[in-house]
């Protein structure tokens, strides 16, 4: 049966039934305290009660910190994760339990980070990673009674679909700054990044799988490279192209076995001066575009390079087998024609 007895300006409600644990909370007013004890007896009732106390004394942010400590760091985007927990922390509803979370909760803090101008996908990104961690909670910590409050909100549409195209223009300016050996400021170019661009371009292999490249699984007689441990979890066989051969022959090998024995924040400066520096040669040379390469990523290598996959004659398995891609609609996304080379084919 259930008591309830006040406390302060508070009521307390207990629920002791034969053959199930005792159970507590303290609520603002006896109708709230009321209606909870009926819900606990009612479950107990029928055999299904499942305790919450667990959840209900477990804050979001100390679930964070364990999923972090569980979860995240067996994860290859670790950091990336570890961030976006931080950002979490950070919010209002770190200090609620996990049983306090509502839907409604969440749907206002999505449209909160919508109004301040955050992308669809980062939003999408930060509730995926809330769901997960009432997921785990529930099948994994033994709480089993909580409920995922994620599945109630509607997630903002992210259509994150790029057809950015490289043109032989910027091509040209982009190597060649690339190939700059210094740009007057004491900045010198890195070795490693022109060729590791062209290889990017050739492959369509992606940043990650270029840096941790390594020589022993690179046969140049064969003509193959093996990438090790890719985003997909499988290690893949990347044929190589005469040109792919050309670039690799042409580098020094490094003492620690690496292709590109050269760091991601090495490379993202190194783009970034060479992309401003394309720019500012290109409009010296009296370049009118104002959208010269301004919009330009790392990234958009790999949809420039497995577009010219298809531009080659290869089938989507083919193209598929070396850029890596098992879903030929996520090969769609990343390959964009140009509407005048397919008006050639036409006649």
């Amino acid at each position: 049966m259930a008591t309830f007895v006040k406390r302060g300006r508070r009521w307390q409600a207990k629920v002791r039934k034969e053959g199930w644990p005792q159970q507590s909370k303290i609520f603002s007013s006896r109708a709230e305290a009321v209606d909870w004890a009926a819900v606990i007896e009612s479950e107990m009732a029928r055999g299904i009660f499942v305790s919450r106390s667990e959840s209900e004394a477990t804050s979001l942010s100390a679930a964070l910190d364990r999923y972090k400590e569980e979860v995240t760091v067996h994860k290859k985007s670790s950091d990336q994760e570890s961030k976006t927990i931080e950002v979490w922390k950070r919010s209002d509803l770190a200090v609620r339990s996990l049983a306090s979370i509502r839907g409604s909760d969440l749907a206002a803090y999505r449209d909160q980070c919508l109004k301040q101008g955050l992308a669809p996908a980062t939003v999408r990104n930060r509730l995926a990673l809330i769901s997960h961690l009432y997921t785990t909670a529930a099948r994994e910590w033994g709480m089993e009674g909580l409920s995922n409050p994620v599945r109630a909100v509607k997630k903002p549409r992210a259509d994150n679909a790029r057809s950015r195209r490289l043109s032989q223009e910027e091509e040209r300016y982009l190597l060649a700054a690339l190939d700059d050996p210094g740009d007057g400021a004491g900045n010198r170019r890195n070795i490693w990044v022109p060729s590791l661009v062209r290889l990017a371009l050739e492959t369509a292999a992606r940043q990650s799988e270029l840096l941790s490249m390594a020589w022993r699984d690179v046969d140049l007689s064969r003509g193959v490279a093996t990438v090790r441990d890719t985003k997909n979890g499988d290690d893949r066989h990347v044929p190589l192209s005469n040109a792919s051969k050309s670039i690799l022959s042409g580098l020094p090998r490094s003492v620690g076995g690496k292709v590109f024995p050269t760091t991601a924040s090495a490379l993202k400066q190194s783009w970034a001066r060479a992309v401003a520096r394309a720019i500012r040669n290109y409009k010296t040379a009296g370049g009118k575009d104002e959208g010269f390469l301004l919009d330009l990523r790392f990234h958009d290598l790999r949809h420039e390079a497995t577009s010219r996959l298809f531009e080659k004659g290869l089938n989507p398995m083919e193209a598929g087998a070396v850029t890596g891609h098992k879903d030929l609609r996520m090969l769609k996304r990343y390959t964009h024609l140009r509407a005048e080379d397919l008006a050639k084919k036409l006649g």
